[in-house]
């Protein structure tokens, strides 16, 4: 099992040599079909005081854009033929030039998408709608941090957290080709309930069984947060143990409900420190 189509959101200059450090190295190991996806938005029109288009910034505009789509595509081109990874230029203009909004089509015909965590520096013409490809998309999605230093891709621990969710299920069968490859898989359950079918102490154990199966090693933890949030908890786990790879269910309830409330995905989204793969 591997990641035969994947797909590369690059959103600017300054993700796209970090969503390639991943990639590519990924793409050679398992002989994927790389995409590389970039967007840009339209030039828009702007009216002077006097109500006459201003022809001079729009055409400005239009050769900013196109100098960052040479730009990029350069990049890609140039790395792809130093790895030597069969490829594919997707190249977009929109009115948002969201790159993530542009690339959903296309990430709906690749087993997996990668695509930079949104960073909190970045202006606001460079974020990308990076959650539009969890929940538009039906495709695991694998993060990588905007500190994110090169690797070769090959996540030695991997920990995957679960609370025995839909998404969790989803998110711990996508990323089968990364446990199978690990060193040793912990799967981690915070706080786990009683339920009618299972003992709160055996948390995690169904999964584990699953997954061992597959010929991983997998070991079970389980935590109380004692009021500590749960995406704090996971991100202490993963200093903890060393983990190179956290996976997770994403947005277990609505979007809206996190975005006021907080939750574990949008912490992780925000603070995250290792790669992330996420199915929703």
């Amino acid at each position: 099992m591997s990641y035969q189509t994947i797909l590369a959101i690059l959103q600017s200059e300054a993700d796209a040599p970090r969503v390639l450090d991943l990639a590519l190295p990924l793409a050679t190991r398992h002989e994927s079909h790389l995409i590389g996806l970039h967007a840009e938005a339209l030039p828009m029109v702007m009216a002077s005081p006097m109500g006459g288009p201003v022809v001079d910034l729009s055409i400005d505009m239009q050769d900013e854009t196109q100098r960052r789509h040479k730009v990029i595509r350069k990049l890609f081109d140039e790395r792809t033929r130093i790895e030597q990874v069969g490829n594919e230029w997707r190249g977009f203009d929109s009115v948002s030039g969201d790159s993530a909004v542009s690339g959903i089509e296309s990430a709906r015909s690749a087993d997996l998408v990668i695509a930079q965590q949104t960073d909190p520096d970045a202006k606001g013409t460079m974020e990308a709608n990076v959650e539009a490809l969890l929940f538009e998309t039906g495709r695991p999605v694998l993060f990588v941090p905007y500190i994110f230093k090169s690797q070769e891709a090959e996540f030695k621990k991997v920990l995957l957290a679960w609370n025995g969710s839909r998404q969790a299920a989803r998110a711990a069968f996508d990323a089968l080709p990364f446990m199978k490859e690990a060193d040793s898989v912990e799967v981690f359950c915070i706080d786990p309930q009683d339920t009618p079918r299972r003992d709160a102490s055996m948390a995690g154990t169904a999964i584990a069984a699953a997954l061992a199966r597959h010929d991983i090693d997998v070991t079970v933890k389980v935590e109380k947060s004692g009021g500590v949030s749960h995406g704090e908890i996971l991100e202490n786990r993963v200093s903890d143990t060393g983990a190179d790879l956290l996976v997770m269910g994403a947005f277990g309830r609505s979007r809206l409900r996190e975005f006021v409330f907080g939750g574990a995905t949008r912490t992780i989204l925000q603070t995250m420190t290792v790669p992330t793969f996420m199915a929703h």
